[in-house]
């Protein structure tokens, strides 16, 4: 018994990253996985692993910043599968650049995907989770915890997304559902891979956020959401989990 067992997950980001660890956890675990991406080639790629691994997965293109996206996903996920028992917000992206640089598109596209995202798809989610005593789970960033160099668009959005997390915790806390929120430091994804950040940064700014421990694996990311989303985490209502390796610690 797997336990995920008879449940519906839907995932964001689950072409790439860490959204493609927990895609690979929780179907390993019995749930049956919608999965959304902007990629319909990385979804592939995890629809195929999953496959391979015994799984069940179904999937569908949303780009989370579009609010009709967001329901379009939803309603495919139950016409795929008859229900949803756990949303999981793993979607991000980052733009990197000195404050008083950053183009306001970049700041758009950083809020809209990272804070606007999980909100629009709580929003679709919410009436199928009341249903069905499901939770969700959103994945912000130590970022979101504390104040980092070069990254205000992306701090402010995790910021966000905790609060996010904190307010609808609070208005469903009677409602038999669960909404908590998991805050990794530095993963090695294609997120991070892909960081570029200006060529005249202070390294002492940038210090205080590296830790002393290395970067997580999606997969022990992956496993701490799988917690967070199974019946074993059930007192678990408005958590902001940390696991980023000490980060904010101290």
């Amino acid at each position: 018994m797997g336990r995920f067992d008879g449940k519906v997950v839907l995932i964001t980001g689950a072409g790439s990253g860490m959204g493609r660890a927990v895609a690979l956890r929780l179907a390993g675990e019995g749930a049956r996985v919608f999965g959304i991406d902007v990629s319909v080639d990385g979804l592939a790629g995890t629809a195929k692993r999953v496959s391979e691994a015994g799984g069940a997965m179904q999937t569908g293109i949303c780009d989370v910043s579009r609010r009709d996206d967001c329901f379009a996903a939803v309603d495919a996920c139950i016409a795929a599968f008859g229900r949803l028992d756990v949303l999981a917000n793993v979607a991000g992206i980052l733009r990197v650049a000195h404050a008083h640089e950053m183009p306001q598109r970049d700041w758009d596209q950083v809020i809209g995907v990272n804070l606007s995202g999980p909100f629009f798809m709580s929003q679709a989610a919410l009436p199928r989770l009341l249903e069905s005593r499901g939770n969700i789970v959103n994945v912000a960033s130590n970022a979101g915890l504390m104040g980092q160099a070069y990254t205000a668009a992306y701090c402010a959005s995790k910021a966000g997304l905790v609060s996010l997390t904190k307010s609808l915790a609070m208005e469903y806390v009677k409602r038999g559902i669960r909404i908590n929120c998991v805050c990794p430091a530095g993963t090695q994804t294609a997120l991070t891979a892909s960081a570029k950040f200006p060529s005249d940064v202070d390294p002492q700014l940038m210090m205080r956020y590296s830790g002393f421990r290395g970067m997580s694996q999606p997969d022990e990311i992956a496993a701490v959401i799988a917690f967070v989303a199974s019946d074993e985490a059930g007192s678990m209502h408005g958590s902001i989990v940390q696991a980023d390796q000490g980060v904010t610690a101290g």
